[in-house]
């Protein structure tokens, strides 16, 4: 099949020989080529019966598209055949390119074939797609343009309006799916995502390159919430589009007790590692606990009245907050803005905050008038602190969308 030129012209690595994946096999040449190149990752095992077809589906959707497309199957060593089916299109369509490798779980192909579509075939984007036509290879183009209008990591969602997964799921399948987003979005921290253990993404070869893919410690499907969390953490753009999901209609899921138990080890890991800023948000609002009932004891002791003396406190700890929240807690964020900005945010959270803590002290106080001042003064800080915590995590102390490449 012939694909589609555009009228750039630049150097790009030419692609392997059908059947040649090793790196010593590109060589460099100059023509026409297209805004992207683009490769399909596609793990396999035992896949012979849903292959063929994917691969004759996307040929057709890549007609459409200017991009240089590429198809890598990355195969576990199939004994079904799986990786000769492959070959037999690598003979005649030299987009097509085949990994095979000892078969180590989801997670470790993906690594392998990803490190492969960036070091030898020069990607600037790639795809996780599987291979048992539950994702509509149609939709492609869709993700495709998501990145061209700026976004870093696009997801094929089911859980977003216009989503869906198949009608003929048992309460079993559903509750696994539902069950398992939640506990990467609650226990792994990635709140703003609805479907992070979706399959069907496309991704800048940028957001690769800046991960330690390798350091994430996992062989199967809890690959999936790794990879979005390293992206997340790294500053990338997450976009959601609405896919249907396709139950399989041919071979078996892969899909294990070994891999459940990886994936809630994982989440709990991740959410240990993420852990790291509340902990020193944490110890900033305690050191400004004891700044705000220092100042509050001592003004008590000079005779200020105690509704006075409330605000006066807080409002010195909330300075002493910031300070410490801006170059430690969060130093190590893209913020956006200039210090000043970031000080105004701070101050409308913190007086938020302080409204929140003062209404708790004052209704204690008439509540409980011979309590001791001390004790409601700091009951009423508690819920102040979650308050103030997820207001300045994710508006003061903002990652910017973009970051620049370490």
């Amino acid at each position: 099949m012939q694909r589609p030129r555009s009228n750039n012209k630049f150097s790009r690595p030419a692609l392997q020989k059908p059947g040649d994946c090793s790196t010593s096999a590109l060589v460099h040449e100059t023509e026409d080529q297209t805004d992207m190149r683009i490769v399909l990752i596609i793990p396999t095992f035992n896949e012979r019966g849903n292959i063929a077809r994917l691969i004759e589906q996307l040929q057709v959707v890549f007609r459409s598209l200017k991009h240089d497309m590429l198809i890598l199957v990355v195969d576990d060593n199939s004994p079904d055949g799986t990786g000769d089916i492959v070959r037999e299109y690598q003979q005649r369509s030299p987009n097509v390119q085949l990994l095979q490798g000892k078969k180590r779980g989801l997670g470790a192909a993906y690594i392998r074939g990803m490190q492969h579509a960036i070091e030898s075939l020069h990607a600037d984007a790639v795809f996780e797609m599987d291979a048992d036509l539950s994702h509509d290879p149609t939709d492609v183009p869709r993700l495709i343009a998501a990145l061209e209008q700026g976004a870093d990591f696009v997801i094929g969602s089911r859980y977003v309006p216009g989503g869906s997964i198949p009608a003929e799921w048992g309460l079993h399948r559903r509750l696994n799916s539902h069950f398992g987003n939640i506990v990467a979005r609650y226990v792994a921290g990635l709140y703003r995502v609805h479907d992070c253990t979706a399959g069907f993404r496309a991704i800048k070869a940028d957001v690769l390159r800046r991960m330690e893919m390798q350091s994430f410690r996992v062989q199967g499907y809890a690959f999936q919430i790794a990879l979005l969390h390293a992206a997340i953490a790294g500053g990338a753009k997450v976009v959601e589009l609405p896919v249907r999901f396709v139950d399989r209609t041919v071979g078996e899921s892969k899909l294990g007790v070994k891999d459940i138990i990886e994936f809630f080890r994982s989440a709990a890991w991740i959410r240990f590692q993420s852990s790291k800023v509340f902990i020193k948000f944490c110890i900033i609002g305690a050191s400004g606990v004891l700044i705000n009932l220092g100042i509050f004891t001592a003004l008590l002791a000079a005779g200020v009245n105690k509704f006075l003396a409330s605000p006066i406190a807080i409002q010195a700890s909330i300075i002493t907050n910031f300070l410490g929240n801006n170059y430690w807690t969060f130093r190590w964020r893209n913020l956006e803005g200039p210090v000043h900005a970031r000080g105004l945010r701070f101050n409308v959270v913190s007086f938020l905050s302080l409204a929140i803590s003062y209404l708790t002290f004052v209704v204690l106080s008439r509540t409980f008038p011979a309590a001791t001042p001390q004790v409601n003064q700091f009951i009423g800080i508690i819920p102040a602190t979650l308050v103030n915590y997820f207001l300045n995590s994710y508006w003061t102390f903002r990652d910017s969308p973009r970051r620049a490449a370490v």
